[in-house]
């Protein structure tokens, strides 16, 4: 435990674990605390999308999670006993570095995230609860309860009042940190499935993701990267099944997965004992805000929903990454408290959008109905050999999965400019897909991962553009990195760009700008770095410096200040 954190994060999952990371990473001392007795043993979550994976980039977990895991691109319907259509992920109008979904289970993930946060002197306290907090404008006062704790005997040390600027709440669907801060959850309850782990022999290949209907209702298939290892997904259990002991389903759960299996797939199917179920009834509901005071929420504390997209864990991770660097410029004082306005300004609409999404996917993956088999084959046969409307089916259903298309063109933080080259407020990775291995592609991929905002002008431009981004770097560097595509030395920050192509995919001319956001979206771009535009496009984050020339002159204040992160 750190000796006095800025940040209290509550809830030690992958929403928590992330909000840590990269709190620590710019800096802050955080205290990461979980009601749990130790880490999960069980998955709900066992997919990683595209976005995330250049979330995980950006913080130099990337590898990691691949290698941990099975590389998916595909997503193939069974109906009628036999299989009707495959759909290959198409990300053709999002390029992407990560153009798949990882399968990987949400314990793994969870593991990599710990020894990341570790490997920042952060560690989790397990068995600490929660239990009140209270708040002024200058601080929160959280009342944690250690494992073993009583409240009858509130003298024992077990109890704790920590006393902290600033809480984030990442503790699930019944968070403590949510109810204390009375924030409603608004929406309503829905369908009861069952998920189940386990070993299957089947001749599908382990490559995609299956959707099987067996007649009168749907289920799916996900291959995990252990071999012969599924998970499972039932989304209409029987009523006769709903026993529970000892976590799992009364009844042979292997038998009746392989009994319903078999029959929508048309071909045998041995389901082995499951190595872990679950049954829950998911709910549809979100907060209308993320913010009371100096406290947060992020995640499931937030939003609960249906996992038949598997968005849950993706859309926590970003919120947590949108938050933790926001939260970090204010407290240092990079920024002004305005700025922390924007994160529910710009989550509180993807929320809302995402259970509009997933309740047409819920709705669309169960197929509850006897006439829906009868048609099913039919519908599928069509999309199956009409090339156009299948391809235009795998962008829009697959890539509305991959986090490709979230972007903040209305946020307070994007400056629209006719002038700019890449559209404001989307990902600045894209710009960096298309050429793999290129210099200047991989230097864009490098750069994101700087904790900072990153300010690239393109070289050979007025004189004043290069001006202005060298007093940039002088005034601004601490939290802003300032580069110079093309350039050469004497020039800001150089990056290589021989062939011309970041250039070209940015579309910079010559002295044009971009200014990206720590999280990798644009927040402006013009056709002429000026200290006019560059004001404006910092004017969000309110109490910002002026750049001021040092002594010394600009050139020197540069090559002093080198790279950070």
């Amino acid at each position: 435990m750190p000796d006095q954190a800025r940040v209290l994060v509550v809830g030690a999952g992958p929403v928590g674990l992330t909000a840590a990371h990269e709190l620590a990473r710019r800096g802050l001392a955080v205290r990461l605390v979980d009601a749990a007795a130790g880490p999960a043993r069980t998955s709900r979550a066992v997919a990683v999308h595209p976005r995330t994976l250049e979330t995980f980039d950006q913080m130099g977990l990337a590898e990691r999670v691949v290698g941990a895991g099975r590389r998916n691109r595909a997503f193939t319907m069974f109906a009628g006993g036999r299989r009707q259509v495959r759909l290959e992920a198409d990300y053709s109008t999002m390029p992407t570095r990560h153009p798949y979904t990882v399968i990987i289970e949400q314990t793994r993930t969870e593991e990599l995230l710990r020894e990341a946060v570790a490997r920042l002197g952060v560690h989790v306290e397990w068995g600490v609860r929660l239990t009140g907090l209270e708040q002024d404008g200058d601080r929160v006062l959280a009342r944690l309860q250690h494992a073993g704790g009583a409240q009858e005997h509130e003298e024992h040390e077990e109890y704790e009042e920590y006393e902290v600027p600033w809480l984030v709440g990442c503790d699930g669907g019944h968070s403590t940190v949510r109810k204390q801060l009375r924030l409603p959850l608004i929406g309503e309850s829905s369908e009861t499935w069952e998920l189940a782990d386990a070993p299957v022999t089947t001749a599908l290949e382990p490559d995609s993701i299956y959707w099987v209907h067996t007649g009168r209702q749907a289920m799916m298939m996900v291959p995990y990267a252990r071999t012969g290892h599924w998970r499972l997904l039932d989304t209409a259990p029987a009523a006769d099944d709903a026993g529970v002991a000892g976590g799992r389903p009364a009844g042979d759960a292997a038998s009746r997965f392989g009994a319903k299996l078999g029959g929508g797939l048309g071909q045998p199917v041995e389901v082995g004992e499951p190595e872990w179920t679950s049954r829950f009834t998911f709910q549809q509901r979100m907060v209308p805000r993320m913010r009371e005071g100096r406290c947060f929420v992020a995640g499931d504390a937030a939003h609960v929903h249906s996992p038949a997209s598997g968005q849950g864990m993706n859309t926590g991770i970003q919120e947590a990454f949108n938050l933790a660097w926001k939260l970090a410029q204010v407290d240092r004082g990079h920024a002004g408290p305005e700025l922390l306005a924007s994160y529910g300004q710009e989550r509180v609409p993807i929320g809302r959008a995402l259970l509009g999404s997933t309740r047409t996917a819920t709705f669309l993956v169960q197929f509850k109905n006897a006439v829906a088999g009868v048609m099913l084959p039919v519908v599928l046969g069509v999309v199956r050999n009409l090339p156009p409307l299948r391809r235009a089916i795998q962008r829009k259903v697959l890539g509305g999965m991959s986090g490709l298309r979230v972007a903040y063109p209305d946020s307070p933080l994007t400056s629209p400019d006719p002038a700019a080259g890449v559209a404001p407020g989307s990902r600045a990775a894209a710009a960096a897909a298309r050429h793999p291995g290129d210099p200047g592609a991989d230097g864009l991929t490098a750069e994101l991962r700087d904790p900072r905002w990153s300010l690239l002008y393109a070289a050979d431009g007025p004189p004043a553009a290069g001006a202005t981004a060298l007093r940039a770097a002088a005034a601004y560097g601490e939290w802003m990195s300032v580069r110079t595509v093309g350039g050469a030395a004497g020039d800001p920050g150089p990056l290589a760009d021989p062939h011309g192509r970041l250039r070209t995919e940015l579309r910079l001319v010559p002295g044009g700008w971009v200014l990206i956001r720590p999280d990798g979206y644009v927040a402006a771009g013009g056709a002429e770095l000026g200290p006019a535009v560059l004001d404006r496009a910092l004017a969000p984050l309110g109490r910002t410096a002026r750049p001021q020339e040092p002594a010394g002159g600009p050139e020197r204040a540069v090559r002093s200040l080198g790279r950070v992160g």
